[in-house]
């Protein structure tokens, strides 16, 4: 813990400060720890990750009211129900975007992931920032980080969320899902939930 502890922010309002000027961070999730930016930033999550563009980032939030309204319309009644059953939680939903952030998130694309995690700690961060473009925080290939020292280990250059030890995250990605019509989605990553209502 000592050598993480002069990056270590505790409050969510000064460390969002930072990230809403262009400060790219690692706090935790319920998943795995995460590495997250403003969206205006994002770019910058690609380059320290050594991540393909093609790889998507996806928006996390602390409430589904942060996040749906970036929805298109026709897709927003299933996003909704969705959302009310499994958020906050491990699940991400790929849905069509309209926003001005869908270049600095998902390059050429219509479509952007988004999740509310089911973790206090980030949700209150979330409030403070808005959404964020987040990933999992390690390089590109490499194995995701579980904990705040394993996060600052692939990215030690960057400030923390505290206080530390984190919570227990799961260890497991969050499941990716996909609309694709009304009422229909699509599996695209399973992970640490399985919604009854997708194909698989």
């Amino acid at each position: 813990m000592d050598n993480i502890s002069e990056k270590l922010i505790f409050n969510s309002d000064v460390l969002a400060s930072k990230i809403l000027k262009g400060t790219v961070a690692l706090f935790p999730t319920d998943t795995v720890a995460a590495i997250g930016a403003s969206p205006n930033h994002s770019y910058k999550i690609w380059d320290l990750k050594r991540r393909p563009k093609e790889k998507p980032l996806i928006l996390m939030g602390s409430s589904s009211d942060q996040l749906l309204n970036f929805v298109m319309p026709f897709a927003l009644k299933d996003a909704m129900l969705m959302a009310e059953k499994y958020w906050p939680g491990p699940l991400t939903l790929v849905l069509p975007f309209s926003g001005k952030h869908l270049d600095s998130l998902n390059p050429g694309k219509n479509t952007i992931g988004m999740r509310v995690p089911g973790c206090d700690l980030v949700k209150a961060l979330l409030r403070d920032t808005g959404p964020l473009a987040t990933t999992s925080a390690n390089l590109s290939g490499e194995l995701p980080s579980l904990t705040a020292n394993s996060a600052s280990s692939y990215f030690p250059d960057l400030p923390l969320l505290g206080p530390v030890p984190w919570a227990e995250c799961s260890g497991l990605a969050s499941t990716l899902i996909s609309w694709k019509s009304s009422g229909c989605w699509q599996i695209i990553r399973k992970g640490a939930v399985i919604p009854e209502e997708v194909d698989g």
